[in-house]
């Protein structure tokens, strides 16, 4: 039995503190009706989200997470919707009252079958290659291991910044 005042008991609150912070601001961010609300409940997720990749020993990826999404994308979107016009920044409607008892029931599907993966998986340690987080290991798995991944997420930030653009300058034609 692991006591809470141990340093894997306030390790393990931590990590749920992490993931409590971004299960909120996701909940946020997809139920406001306010398009402020949603922003500030996105960005709040990704504080969430980079406080994970703190505890997983990369700060370094944690701080560009921080830098990046909460940064410039949180920012820029707001900056889209302060140049819109008001009559455009209407509370969100509703269409259709199935949207969400059904993406609850598809999150729930989901969250079950990670689960009952997660129990049958055997799981091994990790082989003797040993991630040091330095800026150097990560930029050499950026421009060998993951370099797919790395240009998608800088296509995914192109879009979001064009996005918020042509938000803004619909915003001013208008």
């Amino acid at each position: 039995m692991m006591s809470l005042f141990t340093v894997e008991g306030l390790s393990g609150l931590l990590f749920l503190g992490f993931i409590g912070l971004t299960l909120v601001g996701a909940l946020i961010a997809t139920s406001a009706r306010s398009l402020i609300r949603s922003v500030a409940g996105l960005a709040l997720c990704f504080l969430g989200v980079a406080g994970l990749y703190y505890y997983l020993n990369s700060p370094f990826v944690a701080l560009m997470q921080i830098l990046i999404y909460v940064g410039a994308i949180c920012v820029t979107i707001i900056f889209a919707v302060m140049l819109a016009e008001s009559s455009e920044l209407k509370q969100i409607t509703r269409r259709n009252r199935l949207v969400g008892p059904l993406s609850f029931l598809a999150s729930g599907l989901l969250a079950w079958a990670l689960a009952g993966l997660a129990l049958k998986t055997e799981w091994r340690p990790a082989s003797c290659l040993v991630n040091r987080g330095t800026v150097e290991d990560l930029g050499q798995s950026l421009l060998t291991t993951y370099s797919m991944s790395f240009e998608l997420i800088s296509v995914v930030l192109l879009v979001a910044v064009v996005g918020s653009l042509v938000l803004a300058r619909a915003g001013r034609d208008k």
